[in-house]
């Protein structure tokens, strides 16, 4: 998208939902346009913006860029307008107005972001029994396109930790064998080689096989968005557990955790979790791909 087709873009956007005055869409206009931001974040900048405009239209402020996106009004509202949404939301809007601040007004100070945001907690793994079921529930769908999107998904999150805006980008042709297992080849801003759990070898393998060159989770384009969400919410059944990605990630982690006996270590060094042993996480040497399939176990 060029320059001129991006300003279209944004010119012609129409803010969803309610409480969002002509003066504040007009405001977020102004200010995303003036930041220029990657055609791939305007819809988000844009929605932020709003936000914010709406919330600071709400206790009295002016709605012009130069008044709602000063620091001292997006802490305020990150802190208090955002009060009931998830810690996860709550950061990407702060981060969204502070790129928009930077670039649409300048001229006010910009500091570093305070501390205050407690990171976001990582979710439950599925017990033994709700993955059992969640994989049953993907065999009985009803048509075998539903079937083999579902099983996509179970198999790229529980069987290579891949969820998210990840999953988009993941074809049939992005899982190869290697090295005596199978790998999935991840694009993105994380670009990176994940050895599959073969447990999942021959789920994910139907899933692939089906696609071909196609996304294995459904959809035309990259682009597409709550791909998961659409995906799932047609296939959850009366008294079964909810299909999160979070909780796909975090079966995956905790199953290879104590296969390479974490826990027994922390025993060991005396240490109550962790997050100290990041600090030393530099001075390991360094993976090659065959090196990561033997660690992760990824051959059948």
């Amino acid at each position: 998208m060029n320059r001129n087709e991006l300003e279209a873009s944004i010119a012609t956007w129409v803010p969803r939902g309610q409480g969002i005055s002509p003066a504040v869409a007009d405001a977020a206009r102004r200010a995303v346009a003036a930041a220029a931001p990657p055609a791939s974040r305007t819809r988000a900048l844009l929605w932020s913006v709003s936000r914010l405009g709406a919330w600071a239209q709400s206790v009295g402020l002016e709605t012009c860029p130069e008044v709602i996106l000063h620091p001292s009004v997006i802490e305020r509202y990150v802190a208090v307008g955002m009060g009931p949404w998830p810690e996860t939301t709550r950061r990407s809007v702060r981060t969204n107005l502070r790129f928009v601040a930077r670039r649409a007004v300048p001229g006010l100070p910009h500091p570093p972001a305070p501390r205050g945001l407690p990171r976001a907690r990582l979710k439950a793994p599925y017990s033994p029994g709700e993955v059992a079921t969640l994989l049953a529930q993907a065999a009985t769908q009803p048509t075998v396109a539903r079937r083999m999107a579902l099983s996509g998904l179970l198999g790229l999150g529980l069987g290579a930790g891949i969820v998210g805006a990840e999953l988009r980008g993941i074809t049939g042709a992005s899982l190869r064998a290697a090295h005596g297992g199978l790998v999935l080849d991840v694009g993105g801003a994380r670009a990176r080689t994940v050895p599959v759990d073969p447990a999942y070898h021959q789920l994910l393998s139907s899933a692939a096989g089906y696609a071909g060159e196609r996304f294995i989770c459904g959809g035309v384009t990259p682009a597409r968005k709550n791909l998961s969400a659409d995906l799932t919410a047609r296939a959850r059944g009366i008294n079964q557990p909810r299909i999160e990605g979070g909780r796909l990630r975090s079966t995956w982690l905790v199953g290879h955790l104590a296969r390479m006996g974490l826990r027994a270590l922390l025993v060991g060094a005396g240490l109550a979790s962790a997050q100290g042993l990041s600090d030393l996480v530099g001075f390991l040497t360094p993976l090659d791909e065959a090196g990561l399939v033997t660690a992760l176990g990824g051959r059948a």
